[in-house]
């Protein structure tokens, strides 16, 4: 993997907006200036013209090639972020009356069950959190309903820093929901399985701002209520993204992400290399008598890697003289508190190895 870091940038350990490919942000550079040697800059062409009609259909066939989506689901840049879906996706497919089923795994998970309880009822299929959500449920922890509308969960949650490794059971013949806002093309996955999947672009795809939603096309025609032109799939899929203005910035940006990906050898390369950039982080805390992690070994993340230290106060100095060594955003979340590495597919090997030796170094001054 081909993963730099150019020497005037830090590290940047951020949950979100988080890091982007360096290559990425160099080819950005000179498109909105000049793109395409159109003269004119990415940001300023229009939305229905042929440089940026080229700009979305690429973006389209990368993002189909990567996960291997078939045609029998619809590609959409919208926006908003996942709270947008969080709404949005209850809307269109929980009639009142009837049931969703939801995996309660952390704040956003959280979010996400407020918004649908406007629409209908909820079932809570499996929580986590009388454990402080530092564990993802699993078999006989995972009770759905009878005949829920659809199922949803979050995939990984940057908060709390767990991870589900594969997909939790549904209730009868419902269809998967999923936000993977913190782990989008982090990994291979079968798109089959799934009815929606969302993401905000501002951890793994892009800039924030801009959402990709996969969806399976027949659900473009169900809709449990009558809604706003906006609010459907199906306007947007039509409309390939474009009914109104889209972030035309924000999608030409993953489009090279998308390309980055593949450059670096897809999905299962980027996995690997995010297995070995978190165990390098994991192996340090494992072995500390110093550092805690948070996350039950089972159900860590690669993509956000939380770990406390013996005080608040050491938390403190932790953080401080770390971003003075140039390793920034490593404060947790402030719910949550702690320390977190966010170590999204963009983020080089180097810092994850640079941080483990001076978490190391830290606890022999400091232990």
């Amino acid at each position: 993997m081909t993963m730099s870091v150019a020497t005037e940038r830090v590290f940047n350990f951020s949950a979100g907006p988080a890091i982007l490919p360096e290559a990425v942000l160099r080819e950005a550079q000179e498109a909105i200036w000049n793109i395409d040697g159109s003269g004119i800059g990415i940001m300023e062409h229009s939305h229905r013209g042929k440089v940026f009609d080229k700009v979305i259909d690429e973006a389209v066939a990368d993002c189909r090639e990567l996960a291997g989506i078939s045609d029998d689901y619809a590609v959409l840049f919208l926006q908003g972020g996942a709270s947008h879906q969080f709404f949005m996706i209850p809307a269109n497919y929980l009639p009142e009356g009837a049931t969703a089923d939801y995996l309660n795994t952390g704040k956003w998970s959280q979010g996400a069950i407020k918004e649908a309880k406007r629409y209908g009822k909820v079932h809570l299929s499996a929580s986590s959190e009388d454990a402080n959500f530092n564990f993802i449920p699993s078999g006989a922890e995972v009770k759905p309903s009878v005949s829920p509308a659809y199922t949803h969960f979050t995939s990984n949650n940057t908060i709390f820093g767990t991870q589900f490794r594969t997909e939790p059971a549904k209730g009868g013949d419902s269809f998967l929901i999923c936000d993977a806002s913190s782990d989008i093309f982090s990994r291979s996955i079968d798109v089959s399985k799934y009815g929606l999947i969302y993401a905000g672009a501002q951890k793994n795809l892009g800039p924030s701002g801009t959402t990709l939603v996969i969806i399976r096309k027949d659900l473009l025609e169900r809709t449990a209520r009558d809604l706003p032109t906006m609010l459907t799939y199906k306007t947007h899929a039509e409309n390939d993204s474009r009914y109104n203005t889209p972030p035309t910035f924000g999608i030409y940006l993953m489009g090279r992400v998308f390309k980055w990906i593949r450059r670096e050898g897809g999905l299962a390369a980027i996995a690997a290399h995010n297995e070995a950039k978190a165990k390098i982080i994991y192996d340090a805390i494992d072995a500390s008598e110093f550092w805690n992690g948070t996350a039950r070994a089972d159900s860590r993340s690669l993509m956000n890697i939380c770990f406390r230290a013996p005080s608040e106060d050491l938390e403190s100095k932790f953080i401080k003289e770390a971003a003075a060594a140039g390793m920034d955003g490593l404060k947790g979340h402030r719910s949550a508190g702690g320390m977190r590495a966010s170590v999204y597919n963009a983020f080089p090997k180097a810092g994850c190895e640079a941080l483990a030796e001076f978490m190391r170094e830290f606890e022999r001054k400091n232990g």
